[in-house]
């Protein structure tokens, strides 16, 4: 069950003055500032051992697979077992869901996607779907070889998928995640730049936290310096790191802002470890690519020019550093399998620690 200190709650890092480079955020600060982006998901607590769950993202609550988004990966330490990835970087496209739950629960998440896709109106001659599945591995909270998580949680996750606010901290795929010794989980953030037009347009992020040895913030070694610190882990586990956009950018663009969220995650810990499987997706809501026009022709007005990409490239770093602090902050204490407990990040603690450093008021 999860276990909360009595005199610790649980924030968002703005909400404690953690504040994160110098773009303005989106109203939600979440990965659902941009339009049309949806969340949802499936968590999993069932007796002492069970500490699992789904977390879906919908690039558009439309039929996905008729309307495809352009997107990238990129892939920091291919330590994981994603699926789908290979043929986004090959063709620059989404065209389902994007899921994520835990290591030995990718089979299962990639069916019920698969089965959800096809079962859509306007799919009935699909004759090749490619879903898409990021994990981490929970094994040290949740039961992890029961495979707990089946076809229906993930349908319930795509299902329950919607746009607003985005719940954080040990929800979904978060529900066993543990980062920096601490409790992990799903975070998000949002950024707005301006690009080369005077257009404003939106950044989103979201994470699955599962990683990290020594936690720093805002460049502080919290970790370190905590007087209650929790055991040292040896950094292993995974990030998988969710990148939305509503600019008018391509793949290759796109690739290149995944490649950055990596620095963002680097500024949250000391180490980058041989066991941690850490993958970017990122897609653009800009345009749509079609299935069924027998053309295939993609119209596609205007992108923004590399020139112009390094604010996106700062809005995805900002964010996915703010979204792994929320990841942290948002988490509850959790006790799950064989006793074992991640607890929450101490809030007012760290706080003193940021206070003694300066890095906060």
């Amino acid at each position: 069950m999860p276990a909360q200190a009595e005199d610790d709650r649980r924030v968002r890092a703005r909400d404690v003055g953690i504040v994160v480079g110098a773009l303005p955020t989106g109203e939600l600060n979440a990965i659902t500032d941009v339009d049309g982006v949806e969340v949802g998901h499936t968590t999993l607590i069932e007796g002492d051992s069970v500490r699992t769950g789904v977390t879906a993202v919908l690039p558009h609550a439309g039929n996905l697979y008729q309307d495809k988004v352009p997107a990238a990966v990129s892939v920091f330490n291919a330590f994981g077992k994603s699926a789908g990835l290979l043929q986004v970087q090959e063709l620059g496209n989404i065209e389902t869901p994007i899921v994520l739950a835990n290591t030995l629960s990718v089979g299962t998440a990639l069916e019920a996607t698969v089965r959800w896709t096809l079962d859509q109106a306007g799919n009935e001659r699909a004759m090749s779907v490619n879903a898409v599945v990021g994990e981490t591995n929970d094994g040290y909270l949740n039961d992890i070889r029961g495979q707990h998580v089946r076809t229906e949680h993930v349908i319930g996750a795509i299902e329950a998928a919607a746009g607003g606010h985005v719940d954080e901290g040990a929800v979904g795929a978060g529900t066993g995640t543990r980062s920096f010794g601490f409790k992990g989980g799903i975070g998000t953030a949002s950024r707005i730049v301006e690009g080369p037009d005077a257009e404003r347009y939106t950044i989103g992020v979201l994470v699955q936290s599962n990683f990290g040895r020594n936690l720093r913030v805002l460049g502080v070694p919290v970790s370190e310096r905590l007087r209650e610190s929790p055991e040292q882990t040896d950094g292993d586990g995974s990030c998988m790191i969710v990148i939305a956009t509503d600019a008018p950018i391509e793949p290759r663009n796109l690739e290149r802002m995944a490649k950055r969220s990596f620095a963002g995650m680097a500024r949250t810990c000391d180490v980058m470890s041989n066991g941690s499987g850490d993958f970017a997706i990122a897609f653009s809501t800009a345009w749509r690519i079609s299935q069924s026009d027998p053309r295939r022709v993609v119209d596609v007005a205007r992108v923004i020019d590399n020139r112009a990409m390094t604010v996106f490239f700062q809005a995805v770093e900002e964010a996915t550093q703010e979204a792994i602090y929320n990841s942290l902050l948002m988490a509850e204490s959790v006790t799950g399998r064989d006793g074992n407990t991640a607890r929450a990040l101490p809030i007012d603690a760290t706080l003193e620690v940021l206070r003694r450093a300066n890095a906060v008021d």
